[in-house]
């Protein structure tokens, strides 16, 4: 395995993945609209974008590695204090009245694959949040004696798998799923997750000794 802190990216990859954000509401707004296969089709399309992020991410990386090491590791360390920025943000967030998803329940029509999949890749791509996010969260966990497209390419694929599975399941259980997003404590408890993997995970990346 060349991933560097396969665990902790396994980790913060997965509890990241299960907080309710657009990608969520998108695909149930989607299940809604048209029933699973619209939902999971959504996801579909949203998890092939994670490819394209990732891609674009190995370039940079890439381009950084081939100036000098010392610019790498000055770039990772700029990772990781935005990792502790965005757990920061999630921690203050329960300073704030909990508020459950804000999810738009489309009017029921008949299932369009093709317009299903559009959706969700291009709210996926389009969206700067996820590609900043991954210019700073994969390096953290690039090995430089090998190649970054493929390290981040596999970091992407156990990305899609993970949000497919958690996505579907969420297609599948519509009803509960809604009513569980609308719910405040489980939205506070999430985001106090959240904010403590991004912190201790950003924390620990910031001040270990580089290896390479």
């Amino acid at each position: 395995m060349y991933i560097q802190n396969f665990e902790a990216f396994l980790i913060a990859i997965t509890i990241l993945t299960l907080t309710p954000g657009l990608d969520t509401a998108l695909v149930i707004r989607n299940t809604s609209r048209a029933g699973f296969a619209d939902g999971c089709t959504t996801s579909l399309g949203i998890c092939t974008g994670l490819f394209v992020h990732a891609t674009f991410s190995a370039i940079g990386i890439s381009a950084i590695l081939a100036q000098s090491a010392e610019l790498f590791h000055f770039v990772k360390m700029i990772g990781a204090a935005y990792l502790i920025w965005l757990g920061l943000s999630s921690l203050r967030a329960l300073m704030a009245s909990g508020q459950g998803l804000n999810v738009a329940v489309a009017t029921h029509s008949s299932l369009n694959l093709k317009r299903s999949l559009r959706e969700g890749f291009l709210s996926n791509v389009l969206n700067p949040k996820t590609a900043v996010f991954y210019l700073a969260f994969l390096p953290q966990f690039i090995n430089p004696e090998h190649s970054p497209l493929l390290q981040s390419l596999l970091m992407a694929a156990i990305h899609f798998v993970i949000a497919m599975i958690w996505q579907c399941g969420l297609a599948a259980a519509l009803s509960s799923a809604k009513n569980l997003l609308k719910n405040a404590s489980f939205m506070r408890w999430m985001e106090g997750t959240t904010g403590v993997v991004l912190v201790t995970l950003g924390i620990k990346l910031l001040f270990e000794k580089e290896t390479v």
